[in-house]
């Protein structure tokens, strides 16, 4: 038998009333079992109780006394009469319930983990933060742990509990801010959040997990238990691949893709990751990419965004199934040869309230200081880069994609706004660095730790930065004082480029630098020439509609400027629908105008970015050097009056020369200097008529003439076609 309580006095009241207000810094100083003068006392808090037992050794119900005028249990006994670890059991107005209590459990999260968080060094820290399935001296059930330093308390709530804030209070772990919590036996598919009340103000905050792995499906907002993945890999020689993999001279060609408007469903909804990954592949296959590169999958309340604005930054979005429906569509491409590559968004934030802005009710992930902490052009908030935590919040979700899900790389979102201090800013709207210049010294350092870790940790993938600015050696290595990047996007060569093609031809000859400028500095970094998403938006007009003139001359147009970015030093990166070059700009709310590819024009343009793709990889001409200055050589550079360009790419000994003609005239009997002797075949035409274009050409090869042409001892007389462009190959190589 237990002793009966007596009324609660002195500190057993105060922390009864704090309890009870859900206030309490330290629950476990009070619940759970503990020896008062030789005897054990069990206490638990069960809000609704009628009664309360705690289970002994003997397997007996012992049961517990109500502290008077509370919702407090006791037990006072023996401490052999019950074990360390022990069940309640508590009858309510729903019925009987029995339960391991969470409170019999020790800390579980290990010391040295804190610690590395706290130094910003803990490259793993989902697997201590969030929820996490732990067995326990055989019981088996999910430890929460979160960031909150500067809370008074901390709950986890879910549909388990009633979402009731009293029920479950977390343990705080000294100084170091992070707050756990272990609930035995809690089923996969709980949902669940963290109450958080800030120890300032008493303001109560309800908010997700920003270590969760999986979420409901928005408009809802809580986290979902999961257990560990089921999903078994079938992409071992991929993965072996990779890790050895040569990217810097291998072939890169990349299908930008937004899955929420790709395909969708007859009913208008989504697809699923797994009818996903079989369309995609086999699309992609077709059209001979190495790689898909993904829109933010990770998960954000508003389609709109695009995904751009990310709450779950461990998280697949649930628009298109669980995590493992994620694994399985890489695993798919991998199987098929194909890469993925996710845009990866490490430089701004949500404001949503359930997320991570004022997490734990101050500037926590974010800078206090609006003139260092907001984006007002995109009405989000900046990750303060000089905290610890933050930054290994940040690099443990960059790992997390790439070893829990095998991503091959990552494109980092806006590094320019990362950089620069002053990004979008007026006078007065920011704060210089400690040496008054206007560089984010706390993002760099960032930046550098981030290359460093991924390609250390996971040799062979890749990180691409999406940076507009002239920020120096963005893709150099940090060791030579570089950011560290593999890769970065040409914007300069893209918009020079879009920019000379909207000219009417007969203009063009005034914009000839468009064309030329870029190979300056084509080589200062390792470049990705992008016409992306962001280009065929916002009354930008779709890629067809960019080109001057009438239709012919639009998809000759097109034609043109395709083989252009895929014969130039760089990898390549189109966005889908252009491929099949899409009429209309693109619409996230709806699928791509699949319908077009019926019409010749439409397929032409299809079939010409196929044998792009098949010329790219079989010539190793035009991507064995896409970095260096030996791959590329002008042949005529200056011939502005007829808009025409001519190069060779270079791989040793291996040859292709290309001659682009930005006008709608034939040039007939153009003389073209080139290396070497011999028979030069025409291995792509974009004016065939396989591509709809008027078959203009040279009936597939052409003798060099001994004739000495703009330094070299042979050349071709061609046939230029009118906006179009040639590939010509020696027949030896």
């Amino acid at each position: 038998m237990s002793a009966p309580s007596p009324e609660p006095r002195g500190p057993l009241a105060d922390d009864i009333r704090r309890l009870s207000e859900a206030r309490h810094h330290d629950p476990f100083a009070v619940l759970g079992a503990h020896l008062e003068d030789g005897r054990k006392v069990v206490r638990a808090f069960l809000p609704g109780a009628a009664a309360a037992w705690v289970m002994g050794a003997d397997g007996g119900a012992l049961a517990m006394e109500r502290v008077a005028g509370s919702e407090l249990f006791e037990w006072r006994g023996a401490p052999a009469a019950v074990p360390e670890r022990y069940r309640l059991r508590w009858r309510d107005g729903t019925g009987e319930h029995e339960a391991w209590d969470p409170y019999c459990f020790p800390p579980l999260i290990p010391d040295f983990d804190l610690h590395l968080h706290a130094e910003g060094r803990h490259r793993h820290a989902w697997r201590f933060l969030g929820a996490n399935r732990r067995t326990v001296d055989g019981i088996e059930g999910v430890l929460f742990g979160v960031w909150a330093p500067n809370a008074e308390r901390v709950s986890v709530v879910g549909d388990f509990n009633g979402w009731d804030g009293r029920r479950h209070p977390m343990r705080v772990r000294g100084g170091t801010g992070v707050w756990e919590l272990f609930l035995p036996e809690l089923p996969e598919g709980a949902l669940y959040k963290f109450e958080i009340r800030n120890r300032a103000t008493g303001a109560v905050l309800l908010k997700t997990d920003p270590y969760g792995r999986r979420f409901e499906l928005r408009p809802a907002n809580a986290a979902v238990v999961c257990t560990r993945s089921a999903h078994r890999w079938g992409d071992a020689e991929w993965m072996e691949r990779r890790a050895a993999w040569d990217w810097q001279h291998e072939p890169m060609s990349v299908y930008e893709v937004h899955l929420g408007s790709w395909r969708r469903a007859p009913d208008g909804g989504f697809l699923d990751y797994r009818i996903l990954a079989e369309q995609l592949v086999e699309h992609v296959r077709a059209l001979g990419y190495t790689h898909i590169e993904l829109l933010p999958v990770t998960e954000h309340p508003l389609d709109a965004s695009w995904g751009y604005q990310t709450t779950g930054f461990f998280a697949p979005t649930a628009r298109f199934g669980d995590p493992d429906g994620f694994r399985w569509f890489v695993d798919h491409c991998h199987r098929n040869g194909i890469g993925v590559l996710l845009d990866w968004v490490p430089g701004h934030f949500p404001r949503d309230e359930h997320a991570l802005a004022r997490f734990d009710g101050t500037a926590l992930y974010e800078h206090e200081d609006p003139r260092r902490g907001e984006h007002r052009d995109w009405g989000t908030l900046i990750f303060n880069y000089g905290r610890n935590e933050v930054r290994s919040f940040l690099i443990s979700s960059a790992l997390h994609w790439l070893e829990e899900f095998h991503v091959d790389g990552l494109r980092v979102d806006a590094v320019a706004s990362m950089l620069y201090l002053d990004y979008s800013r007026g006078p007065g709207e920011w704060l210089p660095n400690i040496y008054g210049g206007r560089e984010n010294l706390e993002a760099i350092d960032f930046l550098r730790e981030l290359n460093t870790v991924t390609h250390g940790e996971q040799p062979g993938t890749v990180t691409v930065a999406e940076e507009s600015t002239a920020w120096p050696q963005v893709t150099r290595p940090t060791w030579v004082g570089g950011l560290g990047f593999s890769m970065k996007w040409n914007m300069g060569w893209m918009h020079d480029t879009l920019e000379y093609m909207r000219h009417d031809p007969i203009f063009r000859h005034y914009h000839h630098d468009r064309l030329t400028f870029g190979i300056m500095y084509a080589f200062a970094e390792n470049f990705v020439l992008p016409f992306s998403h962001d280009e065929v938006v916002h009354g930008k007009a779709s890629m067809l509609h960019k080109m001057p003139g009438d239709d012919w001359q639009r998809f000759a147009n097109l034609r043109l400027l395709y083989t252009y970015m895929w014969t130039y030093p760089g990898k390549k990166l189109l966005f889908m629908g252009n491929e099949f070059a899409q009429r209309s700009e693109w619409n996230h709310d709806g699928e791509l105008e699949w319908e077009l590819r019926r019409y010749a024009p439409h397929a032409g343009v299809e079939r010409l970015v196929a044998d792009l793709n098949r010329l790219y990889r079989e010539l190793p001409a035009l991507h064995r050097h896409d970095f260096e200055q030996e791959g590329f050589e002008w042949i005529d550079c200056h011939d502005a009056a007829q808009s025409v360009i001519s190069y060779v790419r270079r791989a040793g000994e291996r040859l292709a020369v290309v001659v682009l003609n930005f006008t709608p005239v034939v040039r007939e009997g153009y003389r073209l200097g080139v290396p070497c002797g011999g028979r030069w075949r025409e291995r792509l035409n974009s004016d065939s008529e396989w591509y709809g274009g008027s078959n203009v050409g040279n009936g597939g090869a052409v003798e060099a003439e001994a004739v000495p042409w703009m330094g070299r001892p042979w050349s071709l007389r061609l046939t230029l076609p009118p906006l179009a462009g040639l590939v010509l190959v020696p027949e030896r190589g």
